[in-house]
């Protein structure tokens, strides 16, 4: 929610707080705080009306006054939490006795009266910015909203099939058995298929190559002695990459932690020696990257080993299947029938056909995702309505807000436009929900639990009917964010949901959304902090380049507004101190070390 309504969600309530007997507000500072509440309670109804309009769409007036109010509501939070804390921190109850205790707590109510007359001096100067911020533009006038009544969420169990008609339709007809089994060459006794082969998967995002080259790795995997499937991304760290191989490989030693680039690549050789082995390398980005992965795979033991990668650059595979021996895979969009099949196997729960009135409007669709599955499940999980299809008219509409569709070189704005279909038709609570999820890394498994009690901590769960807990609440929007595609599950070995995982292009989406929105500032390492400077809210420290020397982040940027830190093992280095951090509501640092020798302890004092 607080996308889209700024820190309007708990901003409210603290300010029933603030008007409580116990805190003693001056007559007139309580009229004003009245004034106010009463006023961001009309523009928070006027924000999500404003943001059920796709942001491109928006009046440029209204874009930026909902950005003013969106600001605005974070600084009177600032303002309200450091008078709650300030006055809360000493209880009324202290017993201490003596003259050390009288002294004690006549300077607390000292303090406290400074407070009170700070906040009102506060209150003063945030009427004035709210006047100010109104007078851009005319009062907002806003209809009454109907309730917004939950029921329990489950996730639809046609999902976990219709990801394995997915798979089946970019893997086993023809794709998988046909083409790129063929190009492995895993059968025959000539000497070329005793060397190391390697084949390139390319195509653009969202066509499948992910899902192809699992559906192969899992058919071939037991004809091999040993076997890794690892992903890559954007900005990996090439000491991780090469930990992840070992330790899918079979080799998990604990002191892998501890050796550089060139003393992991003699530790592969070694480990490799004699070995037939698999090794999928998914979603390569960077020539030069692979060049120095490449160092870690010889082909001296002659025992039929194959290496696939993916990519969706040309170059790059070009620069992967450099001998005669290696092979290029192109992968091609789904055919018009297997499209049509994969889009109404979500929407239709039967096996019908899909009725005559949708035929037209069907193919319409279709036509626009250009055969890129991911494109295809996202618009129709966003037609889905549970076991009921949409009106016609919702097809209608869908249709017309596509554009152009995905064109010939199926580039990724218009990919961006489709996918941020869904992300318009959401209800404004789970937008939130799925902005967060720009904090992770690229092909991170996000664990349920962690990030429902993360999505809690953070204030995005709205308070529902008696009875039933936040969590809950939150395992609703969770499994509703699977139902609608955007997000993928992990399934454990009995079929339960217990992690998630973005796909690349949603995480591209969200990135830009956060990015506009100044929801999250990401530090990767790579010198580029993806949101602005000023105003930090929320911030996840990745900085996936282990040897990067980064300047300390307190020379970069305040932390004194930031409410939420997630904190990744590689980031220990560059976290400031926690007393940098005046209003910070979430801390989440549960991957790292953080025993007595960890560099983090100078930074965690006062942590209990």
């Amino acid at each position: 929610m607080e996308v889209v309504t700024g820190a309007m969600g708990s901003l409210l309530p603290k300010l029933g707080k603030l008007l409580l007997e116990e805190y003693k507000l001056h007559k007139g500072v309580k009229e004003k705080t009245k004034d106010l509440r009463k006023e961001l309670e009309s523009m928070n109804l006027a924000l999500v009306k404003i943001d059920e309009v796709p942001r491109d769409q928006l009046d440029r007036q209204d874009k930026l006054w909902a950005d003013d109010v969106r600001d605005l509501s974070y600084k009177i939070e600032d303002v309200v939490d450091k008078f709650l804390m300030h006055v809360d921190r000493i209880q009324p109850d202290d017993t201490t006795n003596g003259f050390k205790g009288l002294m004690k707590r006549t300077a607390e109510l000292f303090k406290k009266g400074k407070d009170r007359n700070r906040i009102g001096h506060a209150m003063k100067g945030i009427q004035e910015e709210l006047q100010k911020v109104a007078a851009r533009r005319d009062r907002n006038k806003v209809d009454g909203m109907a309730p917004n009544t939950r029921e329990a969420v489950v996730i639809d169990p046609r999902l976990r099939a219709l990801y394995t008609e997915a798979t089946e339709l970019v893997g086993i007809y023809g794709k998988r058995d046909q083409d790129l089994m063929s190009l492995l060459s895993l059968e025959g006794g000539d000497a070329s298929n005793k060397r190391l082969k390697k084949v390139s998967i390319v195509g653009f995002g969202g066509l499948g190559k992910t899902t192809l080259a699992r559906a192969v790795y899992n058919k071939i995997k037991g004809v091999f002695d040993c076997r890794a499937f690892v992903p890559v991304g954007r900005n990996p760290n090439i000491k991780k990459v090469f930990r992840d191989i070992l330790i899918d490989l079979g080799n998990s030693n604990s002191d892998l932690a501890l050796l550089d680039e060139r003393q992991l690549i003699n530790k592969l050789h070694e480990f490799l020696e004699n070995k037939r082995y698999l090794v999928i390398i998914d979603d390569i980005w960077d020539e030069k990257l692979w060049e120095y992965i490449n160092l870690a795979f010889s082909d001296r033991n002659n025992l039929g080993s194959r290496l696939i990668t993916t990519t969706r650059i040309v170059s790059v595979s070009n620069s992967c299947c450099s001998s005669a021996n290696d092979s290029i895979y192109q992968m091609k969009p789904l055919s018009t029938d297997d499209s049509r099949r994969l889009f109404h196997k979500r929407i239709f729960p039967d096996k019908s056909a899909c009725p005559n009135e949708f035929e037209q409007v069907s193919n319409d669709i279709l036509k626009k995702c250009g055969g890129v599955p991911l494109a295809i499940i996202t618009i129709a999980s966003a037609l889905a309505s549970g076991q009921q299809v949409k009106p016609k008219r919702e097809w209608d509409i869908l249709l017309q807000s596509l554009g152009s569709g995905l064109t010939e070189d199926n580039s990724l704005e218009e990919m961006r436009r489709i996918l941020s279909f869904s992300y318009y038709n959401l209800p404004y609570d789970l937008k939130t929900c799925l902005l967060y999820l720009c904090i992770y890394p690229e092909d991170h498994e996000i664990n349920r639990d962690k990030l429902i009690w993360k999505w809690v901590a953070e204030g995005f769960v709205l308070h529902g009917n008696q009875g039933t807990s936040l969590f809950l609440l939150g395992l609703n929007y969770f499994n509703e964010l699977i139902n609608r595609s955007m997000i993928q599950p992990i399934y454990d070995p009995l079929g339960q949901v217990y992690a998630c995982r973005v796909h690349d292009m949603v995480l591209d989406l969200i990135c830009n959304l956060s990015h506009e929105a100044k929801f999250v500032n990401v530090f990767d390492g790579t010198g580029n902090i993806m949101s602005s400077q000023s105003n930090v809210r929320r911030l996840s420290l990745q900085n996936k380049m282990e040897d990067h020397q980064a300047k300390p982040l307190t020379n970069i940027m305040s932390m004194s507004r930031v409410r939420s830190i997630t904190i990744f093992p590689p980031a220990v280095s560059i976290m400031p101190a926690l007393s940098r951090f005046e209003v910070l509501r979430v801390l989440d640092m549960s991957d790292c070390n953080l025993g007595e020798s960890s560099s983090l302890q100078p930074n965690l004092k006062g942590v209990g």
